[in-house]
């Protein structure tokens, strides 16, 4: 039985929308939690996307089906080896060649969900390029959709700016100016230029090395930003590096937001499981289904079948 096959018996039909939505997300989290160095990634890619569609006056439906694309643009990642996923040192081109197949993993485990179709272009399209030398399929310009234009962008600015174990992370205005050399080549001219100009006020600030809303990535002294704290956590809990599984105590601050403080242990392989976080999917959904209620999710949902947005 597939993941999101439990939410389809649900006789509150208000909840279906959720329901599903909480599904995708909590499949995409999952992939997350494998790579210890993507830390809130699929948030702040959702963000970033939300703050782009809105700023190029996408409609509101759109603005929250391109924020969901997303939050699940690297769901096929789940078929690349943790090897090559976690490995520290600049990939082969055999290992490259891997994770190029991970939009058409996307799709695959997207097949046959109710909702699949929001987010296919985000999910297989993200790495396509205006000049053609994108992957997996060489789309150019106008072939490229739109929500796999801005996620690409925004997922391009994230992997920049965040904290890597060969690199640390770069700049915004680093970044930015990277995003501008790509106009036209690598990334969407008018696309790029919005994103900018969203730096340039300050925008982007509340989500550069954050996880949640308000909830900044704390360090670990060995690996650096990597320690991601939920919104439901409190002092006295522990949490854990998964690149080096140092152990951490949670201990609350002058400045009223939780401090990181090394206990000099090692979690288990029970502390380092990964555990969904339930909070952050269920708040990120239930402002998707405010923006995108029942009836405009089965109308985006077949308008994107009838254009062949998945096959």
């Amino acid at each position: 039985m597939r993941f999101w096959q439990r939410w389809f018996n649900n006789e509150d039909t208000s909840l279906y929308p959720q329901g599903l939505m909480e599904s995708l997300l909590a499949m995409a989290w999952f992939v997350e939690a494998r790579d210890p160095y993507t830390g809130g990634h699929l948030w702040r890619v959702s963000r970033y996307a939300y703050l782009l569609a809105s700023a190029v006056k996408c409609s509101e439906a759109d603005v929250a089906r391109i924020s969901l694309g997303g939050f699940l643009h690297d769901l096929g990642k789940i078929g690349v080896p943790d090897a090559i996923l976690r490995k520290p040192d600049r990939l082969t081109d055999e290992e490259y060649a891997m994770i190029k197949t991970h939009p058409d993993i996307g799709l695959r485990m997207l097949a046959g969900h109710p909702l699949a179709t929001l987010v296919a272009e985000a999910v297989g399209k993200h790495h396509e390029q205006p000049d053609g030398t994108g992957y997996p399929n060489g789309l150019k310009r106008e072939q490229i959709p739109i929500d796999a234009r801005i996620v690409g962008i925004c997922d391009a600015f994230d992997a920049m700016t965040s904290h890597r174990p060969y690199r640390a992370g770069m700049s915004q205005q680093k970044a930015l100016s990277t995003l501008e050399s790509g106009a036209g080549s690598q990334f969407d001219s008018e696309l790029v230029a919005a994103f900018v100009q969203l730096g340039q006020r300050g925008d982007l600030q509340a989500i550069i090395a954050h996880s949640d809303d308000g909830i900044p990535l704390r360090s670990c002294p060995m690996c650096g930003p990597t320690l991601a704290i939920r919104r439901e956590q409190v002092a006295g809990e522990h949490i854990y590096c998964r690149n080096c599984s140092g152990e951490f105590e949670l201990a609350a601050s002058a400045e009223h937001q939780l401090q990181a403080i090394p206990t000099g242990k090692t979690g288990s392989a029970a502390d380092l499981e990964p555990q969904a976080d339930t909070a952050l999917i269920t708040h990120t959904v239930r402002e998707l289904v405010a923006a995108l209620p029942l009836s405009a999710l089965l109308k985006q949902s077949s308008r994107h079948a009838a254009d062949g947005a998945v096959s």
